[in-house]
């Protein structure tokens, strides 16, 4: 399907699940609905509501949906939810269930937001069986055919959701169809036992079938080629559920949607928003502030890594809250403001973050609260009669502004690319994974989430770069670098040669291939592109506090690691307390570097003291860069779109109190041009802007055309 075929923005909710809402109200709903602004409706077709006995389907309460969808001139994405498995099909390939490690079958459950059976504790497969065995992957392939064929054509339908929150269980599976597939899997990339055992240091694989999974996490070859397959095999399903459902619908629009969760959770969980895009037309996420906090830094996390991850494709929120939300245990303990309760003011500013992000669309999570099951009464705008709120009212204002003619031109300018770029590198992931799986120290997620905050809260926008892409970056920071690929490091090295600007926090590169230390830090030839040698490396991120540090004579607090240098071609920039070697400044090339002994986005994170962030703003200065935009009041978050009309200001204040601040573009002082989003109370004039509470600022700047 071509994209052009989607609403100016899509906007809606999820509506049907098995059991909600009533029957009786679909017809009232709908027109409600179409007439709130409202032009995108998501379903769960779920197999195992569907396919009551083998070849046997129940399409009527979906038929139902569809029709209503193209008589009220909305559009409806289908979820497929292959991995609700039909209670059939549990009994019938009993032979096929995930086990865990230790050797426990995955049960059949009742859906947690669902109330309906067939879902088990794992995003990938077929519910609790595996789609390695030939014989289930046949099941869900004539499922899917059936799908795709009854509803190919209709007019109600805008596409596929193949993977609803992307991600799965660290723990599975360890059938034998998925170690059969393993093997094969391993004969493959290594070609020999000999070459395997090279590779893994196990030396006395007689057969191929000898070669069982890891059962023990810990930082060891096998278990990097045990993740690397376990992601390449369930994206390997995603694919093919996308090329089923092509083979019979070839115009049909492919999205999926994941959590935002490739910091921290791409290696655990195979959260790879990166790989998940790139399978789709349209991507999205999940983003529930209840969960994950109300901080403006959090609520722009997720769609700032989404759009990252799509990679200039059109994204969107595609799970939005819209209501409280049930005595979930991420929840317990939290204040009420911070998103335990959708306030009209929390929808209006957070759907305004995400497009203010860059989203191409926005999705409540329910229209109607859930009746049933243990998220009862959670996540609706609308009452749970059906009846509109103030949440839903607010909502409709929104969705009937953002389809208005007149913002097209607002929706076609794009996010300006990021002042500097966060690196994500997979590998330094996984072997922080596997070396505190049990221990468990949260060095990775603070360093990361720490570097993207100390930007953030200096109004600095950072944006996420994949170490594959770092081509489309010229400034990058890389906040946890410990393990590159040889071939990552040479690229890495190649960049900055050509004119790159990199500042790298401790250990970049520490371990090379397959987890190997290098007897040489920076490894693999990073010791020429940083112009300095290791003197010392202490790890001990439990006492990582205590770690700090001065940079040009400014103090700066660690964490996590501590490594001191040696120079070579470098010149030093920073001690440590005990008068180590902190810092060091380097010319490689065309390029520059900068190599900080420890890492200060750990620190960040763990206290937002004032050192470090002021560290964060010094670090872009180093850099020679201009921010996009400053702002003398650091409560408020600005952003900047760029498109054929000219520049847009998203100004926005996450705050319960109106908020003033000055404001100056690179480009000099900001002129107010034509209003978007304005209230009455609000005001823009001469770089002074006005925000009321919970509320923002959206104009085109005069004079700003690029």
């Amino acid at each position: 399907m071509s994209l052009d075929k989607l609403p100016q923005i899509p906007f809606g909710a999820v509506y049907f699940r098995k059991s909600n809402p009533p029957r009786e109200d679909w017809d009232r709903d709908y027109g409600v609905a179409a007439g709130d602004g409202m032009n995108v409706f998501r379903h769960w077709f779920m197999w195992a509501s569907i396919e009551r006995k083998p070849g046997v389907y129940d399409w009527d309460d979906y038929d139902r949906q569809m029709d209503l969808a193209a008589r009220n001139g909305m559009k409806t994405i289908i979820a497929e939810l292959t991995h609700t498995v039909p209670d059939w099909a549990f009994r019938q390939f009993a032979h096929a269930r995930q086990l865990r490690a230790d050797g426990t079958a995955l049960s059949s459950n009742m859906g947690v937001s669902s109330a309906t059976g067939g879902f088990a504790n794992n995003g990938g497969g077929a519910g609790a069986l595996t789609m390695n065995a030939p014989e289930v992957k046949q099941a869900v392939e004539a499922f899917l055919k059936a799908l795709a064929t009854r509803y190919k054509g209709h007019p109600g339908l805008l596409g596929y959701d193949v993977w609803n929150e992307v991600n799965y269980s660290a723990e599975v599976d360890y059938s034998t169809f998925m170690k059969a597939d393993f093997r094969l899997w391993l004969q493959a990339k290594y070609g020999d036992l000999d070459s395997l055992a090279q590779a893994w240091y196990r030396y006395s694989y007689a057969e191929w079938d000898d070669i069982e999974p890891p059962h023990e996490i810990a930082a060891y070859p096998e278990n990097l080629d045990w993740l690397d397959f376990k992601k390449q095999n369930y994206y390997d399903q995603m694919q093919f559920k996308i090329d089923t459902i092509r083979s019979i619908d070839s115009d049909c629009l492919i999205a999926a949607h994941g959590v935002g969760g490739a910091i921290p959770n791409m290696a655990s969980h195979g959260s790879d928003d990166w790989l998940a895009a790139s399978k789709v037309e349209l991507y999205g996420l999940t983003w529930v502030p209840s969960r994950r906090g109300f901080k403006p830094w959090q609520n722009f996390f997720g769609p700032d890594l989404t759009r990252a991850a799509a990679r200039g494709k059109p994204w969107w929120h595609a799970e939005r809250p819209g209501g409280p939300l049930w005595l979930q245990p991420q929840v317990l303990g939290r204040d009420k403001e911070d998103g335990r309760v959708m306030e009209p003011e929390d929808i209006r500013v957070l759907t305004l973050t995400s497009f203010a992000a860059g989203a191409t669309g926005v999705l409540n999570l329910r229209y109607r609260p859930l009746l049933d099951g243990p998220l009862f009464g959670a996540f609706g705008s609308y009452g749970m009669d059906g009846s509109r709120t103030p949440r839903s009212d607010m909502a409709s204002q929104i969705g009937k502004w953002a389809n208005a003619p007149e913002q097209k031109a607002l929706f076609e300018a794009k996010p300006a690319k990021g002042d500097i770029g966060i690196l994500v590198i997979p590998e330094a992931q996984a072997w922080d994974y596997l070396l505190n799986a049990h221990h468990r120290p949260e060095t990775y997620r603070e360093a990361m989430w720490g570097a993207y905050r100390g930007f953030f809260d200096n109004n600095i926008q950072a944006d996420w770069v994949h170490i594959d892409h770092i081509a489309d970056y010229d400034t990058i920071y890389a906040p946890y670098p410990i393990m590159l690929t040889s071939e990552h490091a040479k690229a890495l090295a190649d960049w900055v040669a050509a004119g790159g600007t990199l500042i790298s926090e401790a250990t970049p590169g520490y371990f090379g291939d397959r987890g190997k230390v290098g007897t040489v830090q920076p490894h693999n030839g990073l010791d020429i592109v940083f112009g300095a040698r290791e003197d010392e490396v202490e790890f001990m991120p439990d006492i990582g506090d205590r770690i700090s540090l001065e940079l040009d004579g400014k103090p700066v607090k660690g964490g996590g690691f501590l490594q001191s240098y040696t120079p070579t071609t470098g010149s030093v920039r920073g001690h440590f307390s005990d008068g180590r070697v902190a810092v060091i400044e380097n010319r490689h090339g065309a390029g520059r570097t900068m190599l900080v002994g420890t890492h200060p986005g750990v620190a960040y994170f763990k206290t937002s003291n004032a050192d470090n962030l002021r560290y964060f703003a010094d670090m872009l200065v180093w850099t020679g860069k201009v921010q996009h935009i400053k702002l003398s009041n650091p409560a408020l978050q600005a952003r900047l779109h760029r498109g054929a009309d000219g520049a847009v200001l998203w100004l926005l204040n996450p705050t319960r109190q109106s908020q003033t601040t000055r404001l100056v573009l690179a480009t000099g002082e900001a002129e107010a041009g034509e209003p978007f989003w304005l209230a009455a109370d609000a005001s823009f004039a001469k770089g002074e802007a006005s925000v009321p509470a919970r509320d923002a600022i959206i104009i085109r700047l005069a004079g700003n055309r690029d």
